[in-house]
């Protein structure tokens, strides 16, 4: 009988195959991964919501059907962040105000993956509304860096990559914002991707073109994470603006072998301090797509206004989705909510008239570097992983941020020109911790992202060096 470590160690492709064969049962991966969450989670804090009764009624349910019939994850367990509702499930979204709330109806990400065959028993962690790119709240305490407990598994998808790293999970769910799906994948060396607008459907908040955020899906390796995309992507009326999926499958774009012929390199997208060593670390990873033939320069973008243009775009987000909990829950909100939201009802027109006209100037002048450019790397964090304490980062290369979220404008320029985004494993540091590349393409590129993503996955080597046990502070 195939032991619960092994199956754990295997990558989502294999067990969906596996499922598929008939060579093991989704009870059997929900066993394993209930003693895979005894064994390690109490360290780091991953997964702090579990729904095993649920996830294994749900299993029975599936495996009534023929195989063929089970979805494309063919009954692979799948944690939801706790931001986004599962029906019958706590969901706190990571604070005091929502601590004891079981949604009746879940997301509209969470029912179609449950149609393509997902089996959800977890909510993995997230800070308090996904605000600050350090995984802590006041509901269920901190999320810690699988590679060394003292760290921070970063944010705000921090409990799903603290969660594939660890082995408690083989795919995993998240959303970005600020990159929160590409921050803490580069923490805990594991893939994380933000897809181009639309491409994930969702249950409309607050907006109906509310598009800063998006649903995404991380994994270990890219394959995995092109399965999850794959099972995550389609076309729904109830949220206007998604897509519809591809006739060739992300799996196979990834699976192509198509080599890019022109990549940018850029330290800090001229925005940016950047932490030498991380900065030297991606370097090396993005030269070496000289490798697979392709001419690899030094370029970027002019991205001079994402700072001015992401915070007000991201105040008035909270604004519009947060307000009436800053009238009734003052006193149960965490600081850096407050100021987010304060920020956001001070705005003037002219002040989102402005910040609109930017990102469209931004984005206009990406897409004409794409014109050149197959793909954009740069570095996914600007720090390595820091202290758990440290509710964010204050200074980087000497310079010290305005506020708690400007470090993370080497993601959240991204963000605003509207680019599928991901952050590949590529090196560790000095001291043993993960580092990843964040690799860019072009609005709806994700089939060439992933693409160039498995290229240079397979030269760098670094496949399979998660998951792992939790690691004490060093």
């Amino acid at each position: 009988m195939t032991s619960h470590h092994e199956l754990v160690q295997a990558t989502a492709c294999d067990i969906v195959g596996r499922l598929n064969a008939g060579e093991v049962t989704p009870l059997d991966l929900l066993d394993a991964l209930e003693k895979r969450i005894a064994e390690v989670d109490g360290k780091v804090n991953a997964l702090p919501t579990l729904c095993f009764d649920r996830a294994r009624a749900h299993a029975r349910e599936l495996m009534k059907r023929p195989a063929a019939q089970r979805g494309l994850l063919a009954g692979l367990p799948v944690p939801i962040k706790d931001l986004t509702a599962v029906e019958g499930v706590l969901t706190t979204q990571g604070s005091p105000i929502y601590k004891d709330t079981v949604p009746a109806r879940s997301d509209l990400v969470v029912e179609h993956l449950e149609r393509n065959g997902a089996v959800i028993y977890a909510k993995s962690n997230t800070p308090e509304f996904g605000a600050g790119a350090n995984t802590f709240n006041e509901v269920f305490g901190p999320t810690r860096n699988p590679w060394d407990l003292s760290r921070s598994a970063a944010g705000s998808s921090g409990g799903a990559a603290a969660a594939l790293a660890t082995g408690t999970a083989w795919l995993a769910h998240g959303t970005d914002m600020g990159g929160s799906l590409r921050n803490p994948a580069s923490f805990c060396g594991v893939v994380g991707m933000r897809p181009s607008i639309g491409r994930v459907a969702h249950t409309l908040v607050a907006q109906v073109d509310r598009n800063v955020t998006v649903h995404g899906p991380m994994a270990r390796n890219v394959e995995d994470l092109a399965l999850l995309l794959d099972a995550m992507s389609g076309e729904y009326p109830a949220d206007p603006l998604s897509l519809p999926s591809p006739a060739i499958s992300f799996l196979a774009g990834a699976r192509s072998g198509k080599r890019p012929k022109r990549v940018a390199w850029s330290p800090d997208l001229g925005i940016t301090p950047v932490d030498p060593e991380v900065a030297a670390i991606t370097r090396r990873a993005a030269m070496r797509f000289t490798e697979a033939g392709a001419i690899v320069e030094e370029a970027h973008p002019d991205l001079r206004e994402a700072h001015q243009c992401f915070h007000v775009l991201r105040a008035f987000d909270f604004a519009v989705t947060k307000a009436a909990l800053l009238r009734s829950k003052r006193d149960m909100l965490k600081p850096e909510v407050i100021w987010n939201i304060e920020e956001g009802l001070k705005l003037t027109v002219e002040q989102l008239e402005r910040a609109e006209a930017q990102r469209v100037a931004m984005t206009a002048r990406t897409l004409e570097f794409f014109g050149t450019y197959d793909l954009l790397l740069a570095p996914a964090t600007i720090v390595t992983p820091f202290p758990v304490e440290n509710r964010y980062v204050a200074e980087c290369a000497g310079q010290k941020f305005d506020n708690y979220v400007e470090w993370l404008g080497i993601v959240y320029a991204i963000t605003l020109v509207c680019c599928p985004a991901l952050s590949l494993p590529c090196g560790f540091t000095g001291s043993g911790l993960p580092v990843g590349l964040q690799m860019v393409a072009a609005p709806r590129g994700e089939a060439q992202l992933l693409a160039g993503a498995k290229v240079l996955e397979d030269i760098l080597g670094l496949r399979g060096t998660t998951p792992v046990d939790p690691r004490p502070a060093k």
